[in-house]
């Protein structure tokens, strides 16, 4: 785990949340390994992530979560439900689902979830119950991508999981003295100068 106190003397980057889009077992994996692509430096990375929310925040479209830009009104009720940990029902091959405190996977092959649509009404392969600090995990790694941040203690009360235990509070402090999140109350948000760090301001502060 890194300090928090390294990153005052670091230039926010974006390489994290790009290198994070890079899934193993993808084609663009297969082109990063076998060199036929080569994703940006951290610099390059980081200049680009600026100069986007920028240009769109000049036209209107103003990022209301880490890598989405909407209008005011028009942000997408679909990925919001993800975001605010709401509950949602996985249907199609590999769809994960959230419901009720469940946790969901159908199967990833299509022939695979088509006969266990047909052999048992649904294309389900896993199924189980997560723990309170698992759901607070969860809903804390999803709701600091957006703008808006999170509500501690409302999150505490929807997942069951101690409002003590949900953030480090001695990271708190010293991410928030760096400028990277802000705290009003039990809310809390992760500023424009700590979401190109966001992987990092996690590993910091998530506690559970």
């Amino acid at each position: 785990m890194s300090s928090p106190c390294a990153l005052a003397g670091q230039k926010p980057t974006a390489a994290l949340a790009l290198r994070n889009t890079i899934e193993p077992g993808t084609k663009f994996a297969t082109m990063v390994r076998e060199r036929a692509f080569t994703p940006l430096d951290d610099d390059a990375a980081a200049d680009l992530f600026t100069l986007t929310r920028e240009r769109t925040r000049a036209a209107g479209l103003a990022a209301y979560e880490i890598s989405n830009h909407a209008r005011p009104g028009e942000e997408s009720r679909h990925n919001l439900a993800y975001w605010r940990y709401d509950d949602y029902c996985g249907i199609g091959p590999g769809a994960h689902g959230r419901r009720g405190g469940q946790a969901t996977l159908r199967h990833k092959k299509p022939e695979n979830w088509l006969s266990a649509v047909a052999r048992k009404g649904d294309g389900l392969a896993e199924e189980s119950k997560l723990a309170p600090e698992e759901r607070a995990r969860e809903a804390l790694v999803m709701g600091l991508r957006l703008r808006e941040g999170v509500d501690l203690a409302a999150m505490a009360v929807r997942t069951g999981a101690s409002f003590d235990r949900l953030i480090d509070q001695g990271a708190a402090k010293r991410l928030e003295s760096l400028g990277l999140i802000r705290r009003n109350g039990a809310w809390m948000t992760v500023t424009d100068t700590g979401m190109p760090l966001l992987d990092r301001v996690l590993v910091e502060i998530v506690a559970i």
